[in-house]
């Protein structure tokens, strides 16, 4: 934990973030890209210090994060000339523009669509909020295989509603701060399918209640309910799977549409790394498609994935960047979206032959 400073020429991180308007964690995350390094960091305690006239750089920052520009191009916007600024931003605009109006359409797509109308936990939270970790969590679910699989974990204590869904190869959580969690903790198991119908029915709720008690499980929307259809199988401890991850030995933050759209329609899909930090992604043969991004620590030189198994965690991910967290070329890969640290997936990679 970091601590507080009295010296007025430099403040700590935490007086640092509440004083810019950006979490600590975003600070690590923008020293650990090369973005904005602190003023000073403590050799014994490896406390980080910011000095008063960094301010206007971290405030930036956070209005281009705000704004969705990638880490990539906020660089641009800062270093580079008043041209190249222009041009990131000018061709960002297009792009978030373009994206509103697809996204406006999808959603009243769905809209049209929505129906018309002992123990007890309450956890209340927003429709929207729970519907979109629903989306993100529960493509990670098996199609096939164990009925233990096939669902999706909620875990509702501790101040916390977590979904959770794994089929062996890759693993989704998603972690919520519920407005308000009353009783005991309870692990309910849904059916991935059931869970994706009421999440839909949610979704234009502004707060929606999941009630778990002797007659079962639900979601409550004032006087309007959803049965949630619990299987009674036990989901795999994801906890223990989580703890026994190795440290990783290097991360890679790369454009999450550009990754995404870099990967080969067939065949396994080869994320290398180099020394100087160039990112490629292509096949197994040498050569592919190169991506800006941001290369720390000591990587794996390549990593294979199957694409239909890193496909859908980028696709679940939120905002222009993703960062990849790689211990080996065989341990689980950690993905996760830059700009929300309560999602995370692992995905496993595979063994291919050099090309």
């Amino acid at each position: 934990m970091e601590r507080e400073t009295d010296q007025p020429a430099e403040m700590s991180i935490g007086a640092f973030a509440r004083r810019v308007g950006v979490a600590p964690s975003a600070l690590r995350f923008y020293d650990d890209c090369g973005l904005l390094r602190p003023d000073r960091v403590d050799a014994v305690t490896g406390y980080r210090y910011y000095a008063p006239e960094q301010e206007a750089r971290a405030v930036a920052v956070r209005r281009l994060r705000d704004a969705g520009l990638p880490l990539v191009d906020v660089a641009v916007v800062l270093d580079g000339s008043a041209e190249e600024a222009r041009a990131v931003l000018t061709a960002h605009l297009r792009r978030t523009s373009e994206l509103a109006a697809a996204t406006r359409s999808a959603v009243e797509e769905v809209l049209r669509g929505l129906p018309s109308a002992g123990r007890r936990t309450v956890a209340r939270l927003g429709g929207a909020e729970l519907a979109s970790a629903v989306r993100q969590v529960a493509p990670a679910a098996a199609a096939a295989g164990p009925p233990a699989l096939a669902g999706v974990l909620v875990e509702l204590g501790g101040g916390e509603v977590r979904l959770v869904a794994s089929d062996r190869y890759r693993l989704a959580l998603r972690v919520l701060r519920p407005v308000a969690l009353d009783g005991d903790g309870r692990r309910l198991l849904v059916a991935a399918a059931a869970l994706r119908e009421a999440a839909a029915w949610a979704l234009p709720e502004p707060e929606v209640e999941v009630v778990a008690d002797g007659a079962g499980a639900r979601l409550r929307a004032g006087a309007r309910e959803r049965e949630l259809p619990v299987v009674d199988e036990e989901f795999p401890d994801y906890r223990e799977m989580l703890a026994a991850l190795d440290a990783p030995r290097g991360r890679v933050i790369v454009d999450r549409r550009a990754l995404r759209d870099a990967v080969p329609a067939e065949g396994p899909v080869v994320l290398r790394t180099a020394r100087d930090g160039a990112i490629t992604v292509g096949g197994t043969a040498a050569g592919g498609t190169a991506l800006r991004g941001v290369v720390s620590g000591a990587p794996p030189s390549r990593v294979a994935f199957d694409p239909a198994v890193l496909l859908p965690a980028l696709e679940a991910s939120v905002g222009p960047d993703v960062l990849l967290e790689l211990a080996s070329d065989a341990a689980p890969v950690v993905v996760r979206s830059a700009d929300q640290g309560s999602f995370t997936t692992l995905v496993m990679p595979v063994r291919v032959a050099e090309g």
